[in-house]
């Protein structure tokens, strides 16, 4: 067995997380206040038209015979008709998972890239006006909302300066990353002086280890000890962070396609939650579950290729 075994075992570990995530989810909605039929027929509709609306959908049966045929259709590919897109589930959730799973990466690599950057620069100054001037950003950025960063780069660099679209998504793989690339900015930003503070840190404190000591004082130039054993030792706990910044952001999604109008999971969430439309809220919830275990998946195998000694 080697250490990546863990792969072929891992999607079956899926299977119960999905249910219990359906289940709670599934429960939770139903505890919501409001009619989805009277929503979406509107305040005037008579209770015959309610009534009929109610039973087309299944509304009028029992909660959990309304999950176990929500399940079975789900395992066969069927994730119901939207109430209010008034068309199929599945092809609507295909259409919207691009932009989400665009940005996410998009705004992770920026993260990357940055954390990478300010971490060595803080750690190579330690204790010098560059190193604290990154930490004071960091620790100034951990505490601003990521709707208030993007609500800040539109007022700044959309409708002042004009070098960036307000909102949307673009056509083409250059429009893309013209359009996406305040999002991106705002998730980078968003988690960036959280990865920066643990990748400082980290980098400190292999500085500091024996090993390190020793080779320094054998002669071994700093900058080689730096780039071959401290810079690469001190990957694997940022790798780690980085896994669960990237779970917690597919549910952070969902406030900055929001602020940026970007269509895709996040703003189809909210539009459903708010129409009622249940259907709708259980697939975009069992897609994003699945987009964190997968990311946690991938994570762990990127941990296993760094360090062998890692058994998942």
């Amino acid at each position: 067995m080697t250490r990546f075994s863990f792969v072929l075992r891992r999607p079956f570990e899926l299977i119960p997380v999905l249910i219990g995530i359906s289940l709670v989810s599934f429960v939770l909605l139903q505890l919501t206040p409001g009619d989805p039929a009277r929503l979406l027929l509107g305040p005037k509709a008579s209770a015959e038209a309610i009534a009929q609306l109610r039973e087309h959908y299944g509304l009028d049966r029992p909660v959990f015979i309304q999950y176990f045929y929500y399940i079975r259709n789900v395992l066969s590919g069927d994730f119901g008709q939207s109430m209010s897109f008034r068309s199929a589930i599945g092809p609507l959730l295909l259409d919207r998972i691009g932009p989400t799973v665009y940005i996410l990466v998009y705004g992770l690599f920026l993260s990357a890239l940055l954390t990478l950057l300010l971490g060595i620069a803080a750690a190579r100054s330690r204790g010098g006006w560059l190193d604290q001037a990154i930490r004071v950003l960091c620790v100034a950025g951990v505490g601003i909302p990521s709707y208030f960063v993007g609500l800040l780069l539109v007022l700044v660099l959309s409708l002042k300066a004009g070098l960036f679209p307000v909102s949307g998504y673009g056509n083409g793989f250059l429009a893309n990353l013209y359009h996406m690339f305040l999002p991106a900015l705002t998730i980078a930003i968003s988690v960036t002086p959280i990865l920066t503070r643990n990748f400082r840190a980290t980098l400190i404190q292999q500085m500091n280890a024996g090993y390190a000591v020793a080779a320094l004082s054998k002669g071994v130039p700093e900058k080689n000890v730096f780039w071959r054993h401290v810079f690469r030792n001190s990957l694997l706990p940022t790798v780690s962070l980085f896994g669960v910044v990237a779970s917690f952001l597919i549910g952070g999604t969902v406030v900055v396609e929001n602020v940026f109008n970007v269509p895709g999971l996040g703003l189809l969430l909210v539009r459903s939650v708010l129409s009622r439309d249940y259907l709708v809220v259980q697939g975009v919830t069992l897609v994003m579950a699945a987009g964190i275990v997968i990311s946690n998946l991938v994570i762990d195998v990127v941990i296993a290729a760094l360090d062998p000694r890692v058994k998942t």
